[in-house]
């Protein structure tokens, strides 16, 4: 049996997990992440891997390789963190950074949305021939696109459908960006900014009517920049992940009905096309670990 060694960097966070031949975990943990400056992310990486290995019954060399997913933008070519905006590494070298630590020298890098993606469309029945789009609603909002079996990546930096403009019904806002309006940290600041974000959606399951009109209209603004991915690409399959829709799965139906509202005849059966993650948190190290394994 093939393993690989997923990570997936955040900046709260760092999971990483052992992912066989079979596209399944078999280790996986969690360590916090540090980013008070680069040497301190780094080093939180690298433990995250010491504690995986010690947990493991395998030994580094028995590994095909690494995959690593990072926020914002990487430069996969040469092996870049270039810009993450939660995250201390401006054009951080980590390729060659943990290929000194680990001795590994198979290490694929990427965006963390276009790992989760890949995770997702390969437990989605995937289709060569068609258009896969991955949306992460969660601390922000992106997407990813895969067309014919291939990425979209653009110039490097597409995929950022949380800076699309979108309509809200907020007073004295006609347009905002869609990422100031419906993600989880947008929806926790103009509710209640001392509650998490389960708490506010624990309000709105127990009718309290002022959450119940934001959350409704964070919503409505989600199924505005939505309308926008349907127009430009008509994709097949929209999958739904991150903690807002893994957590509050219901949004998603939501989001359906607030589609209808933009909908022309001719793309009413958009609806059926948009499905909940399947790999729900996970999807990001099983990515990672699944494009070593060429899976």
């Amino acid at each position: 049996m093939k393993y690989a060694l997923g990570i997936d960097v955040g900046g709260t966070k760092i999971a990483s997990a052992i992912i066989n031949a079979d596209g399944r975990i078999v280790d996986k943990i969690q360590v916090a992440s540090k980013p008070e400056n680069e040497n301190s992310m780094f080093q939180q990486v690298t433990l995250s891997i010491d504690r995986l290995m010690e947990k493991s019954n395998l030994t580094i060399n028995q590994l095909e390789g690494i995959g690593v997913g990072l926020p914002g933008k990487v430069d996969v070519e040469n092996g870049l963190a270039v810009f993450q905006n939660n995250l201390p590494w401006r054009n951080f070298p980590i390729v060659e950074k943990l290929s000194e630590y680990t001795k590994v020298s198979n290490i694929k890098l990427d965006n963390d949305v276009y790992m989760a993606c890949f995770a997702e469309w390969q437990a989605h029945d995937p289709k060569e021939k068609e258009v896969f789009v991955y949306i992460t609603v969660s601390t922000g909002i992106a997407c990813s696109i895969i067309h014919n079996g291939e990425f979209i990546r653009g110039s490097g930096f597409a995929g950022e459908l949380g800076l699309f403009p979108v309509q809200t019904s907020i007073k004295g806002t006609e347009m905002e960006r869609l990422e100031f309006l419906s993600s989880g940290s947008a929806i926790q600041k103009r509710i209640n900014n001392k509650l998490e974000t389960r708490q506010i959606f624990d309000k709105y399951h127990h009718g309290d009517n002022d959450t119940i009109k934001m959350v409704d209209t964070a919503i409505h603004s989600l199924a505005h920049g939505l309308y926008s991915i349907c127009c430009l690409l008509d994709p097949h399959k929209v999958v739904f992940g991150g903690s807002v829709m893994n957590y509050q799965p219901f949004v998603v139906e939501k989001l359906k009905e607030y589609l209808q509202d933009y909908l022309t005849l001719e793309q009413e059966d958009f609806v059926n096309r948009i499905y909940l993650s399947k790999h729900r948190g996970d999807a990001g190290v099983l990515g990672a670990g699944m494009k070593v394994l060429d899976l």
